[in-house]
């Protein structure tokens, strides 16, 4: 009976190895916190920018005409007395629209398109997808440069243009996601009760395809911002007394020498929300397929 206690107490394990340890704080953590700040804080822009700008877009201060970056004009001001950050905080809500409305549009179109090819198969699939490929060999910008410059210059047309070079790629995503999810167990199983096509394709095959178009959509932000900033950048864009970041990166290039920062801070905000929204969206896709993030 001793040597049974005492076995017992050798083998019993210490309370403390039984609690669950904290996870200690990691840098990807604090670098999705930073990009989820960043995002929230360009959308407050854009959603409030009285609240947040000093001064109003329009004013003009000719007595401080090209200032350097103070407490008073914290990005300086342009070649009109304008404060350079006032005109980037009033610059977010179209840069914003044209982003999102674009994704937005993309998405629906290029989910449909996609989506209709992949459940058909056959040859409407190889016709959808023929016409899909020949788009994709056109580079994003180049296409929508061309869309934008036949449509003309408005928020409208930009949104169009921008929207028209992310349908192919929402478009190829969809169809792969539709034609895997097609050939799953539940769907035969569905068809072996004698359920409608239309009625499988609403209720089973579509709610679980859209998590890949989520990912998508939000990596597409960034890119989306880049080809509109950059269609603005061209002269392509929206025409207004408030330019967009695009534009301003435009009117500053002609005064890097004596105002650099007209175009530096722009180009920040740019940088900063891109580079937010991938880290988003890369912490999206991991979530979404716990493949990638055990493989890193």
């Amino acid at each position: 009976m001793k040597e049974m206690v005492n076995t017992e107490k050798v083998l019993r394990v210490p309370k403390w190895t039984l609690t669950k340890q904290k996870q200690p704080f990691s840098a990807s953590k604090l670098f999705l916190y930073v990009a989820v700040i960043i995002v929230l804080f360009f959308i407050g822009c854009a959603l409030f920018p009285k609240l947040i700008a000093p001064y109003s877009p329009t004013y003009m201060n000719t007595e401080l005409i090209l200032s350097k970056p103070s407490a008073a004009h914290l990005f300086g001001t342009d070649y009109f007395g304008r404060d350079v950050f006032s005109l980037v905080i009033y610059g977010s809500r179209d840069s914003l629209i044209i982003c999102v409305a674009s994704v937005l549009i993309g998405s629906i179109i290029g989910g449909i398109i996609g989506g209709f090819a992949g459940y058909m198969g056959g040859i409407v699939d190889v016709i959808f997808m023929r016409i899909i490929e020949i788009l994709m060999t056109i580079p994003g910008i180049l296409l929508a440069l061309a869309i934008a410059a036949a449509l003309g210059p408005s928020l409208l047309n930009i949104v169009l243009a921008v929207a028209a070079s992310s349908i192919p790629a929402f478009a190829r995503v969809m169809r792969g996601q539709m034609i895997s999810i097609k050939k799953r167990q539940y769907i035969d199983a569905s068809r072996s009760i004698g359920t409608p096509s239309w009625k499988i394709f609403i209720w089973h095959i579509l709610p679980n395809s859209f998590s890949p178009l989520l990912v998508m959509g939000t990596i597409g932000l960034g890119t989306s911002i880049l080809i509109g900033s950059g269609l603005s950048f061209l002269g392509l864009g929206i025409i207004k007394e408030i330019p967009d970041w695009g534009a301003l990166l435009s009117q500053g290039r002609g005064y890097l020498t004596v105002g650099w920062w007209i175009s530096t801070f722009p180009g920040l905000s740019i940088t900063l929300f891109v580079l937010a929204i991938n880290i988003i969206g890369d912490k999206l896709r991991d979530s979404f397929d716990p493949k990638t993030s055990s493989t890193r």
